[in-house]
């Protein structure tokens, strides 16, 4: 009887994933308006250079799939502007470091690119909206957290509580730093903090030079410690240029790339089922055995 039940609910398992996948894979570009075109481009939770992968296959990066559809939004003649709308926390270093430099082409070809906040653009997300020309914000919107962060955790105790020893073998004095079995010296964590303090300066570099004329060096400085802001308060620091939604954020493509009324309005990364399906399996990724810990923003 209960080998039978199992079944059953693998067989319907199967069934309803079948049924999404043919019915949730029929999305497509989304398009509205006529006339000229202005891109949209969607960054949806943590910004990763790792692809992401499930017992079915992998889904490609965030840094491949966002700098795919920059390239492609910057050499189509028919895109006469591009609105980013980032809904994001945050997520490593390299990734937003690698698509802000994506953006920066883009802009240097003359396409005006204007950010759309969601509920949250903070950290790696506020990285690239500061690489854009113009940034709207909800008033509620969650961004800032200008700041970069490495966790490492010892669980020198726990081992030996379950009596589990770790025996290295590595190259090098630091090989095998940040590992979990064993407390930091000294000279790791000055590599470390030299580290995070080295990545700091580039994010603030890029803000700075990203707002420029927005807000001073100096008042950046004195709230580039990790804080967050509502959007409302983001504006009144110089983070954020307007208040405004989704919609707001369309208009101000439009008048800046000088376009008439009602343009072409094409999502150029929406995901499919299966898309979203691996997205949501990143979540599994505290069970992997080979995370390191990495360089967040």
């Amino acid at each position: 009887m209960k080998k039978n039940l199992v079944v059953g609910v693998v067989i319907v398992f199967l069934v309803l994933m079948g049924a999404l996948a043919v019915f949730g894979d029929r999305t497509q570009t989304a398009q509205t308006g006529t006339g000229d075109t202005i891109a949209v481009i969607e960054i949806e939770g943590m910004i990763t250079g790792s692809n992401v992968g499930s017992l079915i296959g992998t889904q490609p990066s965030t840094v491949r799939s966002i700098s795919s559809a920059i390239r492609q939004a910057k050499t189509r003649d028919d895109v006469k502007a591009v609105v980013l709308r980032i809904n994001s926390p945050g997520g490593t270093a390299g990734a937003s470091q690698e698509i802000g430099i994506e953006l920066d082409k883009l802009r240097d070809s003359g396409k005006p690119v204007i950010t759309s906040m969601g509920d949250v653009c903070a950290s790696g997300g506020y990285w690239l909206a500061s690489s854009t020309d113009h940034i709207v914000a909800n008033g509620t919107t969650i961004t800032g957290s200008i700041g970069v962060i490495m966790e490492v955790t010892n669980m020198e105790g726990l081992f030996e509580m379950l009596g589990i020893e770790s025996e290295v073998f590595k190259s090098g004095e630091f090989k095998d730093m940040g590992s979990p079995t064993r407390e930091m010296t000294s000279p790791e964590r000055e590599l470390i903090q030299g580290m995070i303090d080295d990545t700091y300066d580039q994010f603030l570099e890029h803000v700075k030079q990203g707002r420029e004329g927005h807000i001073e060096e100096d008042e950046l400085l004195a709230i580039a410690d990790g804080r967050i802001f509502t959007g409302r308060q983001a504006h009144e620091y110089g983070l954020v240029d307007s208040l405004g939604n989704y919609y707001d954020a369309i208009e101000v493509a439009r008048e800046l790339a000088e376009i008439e009324p009602d343009p072409m309005v094409e999502v150029l990364t929406e995901q499919d089922f299966w898309g979203r399906f691996f997205t949501m399996s990143k979540l599994l990724d505290i069970f992997d055995d080979n995370n390191f810990p990495e360089l967040r923003i």
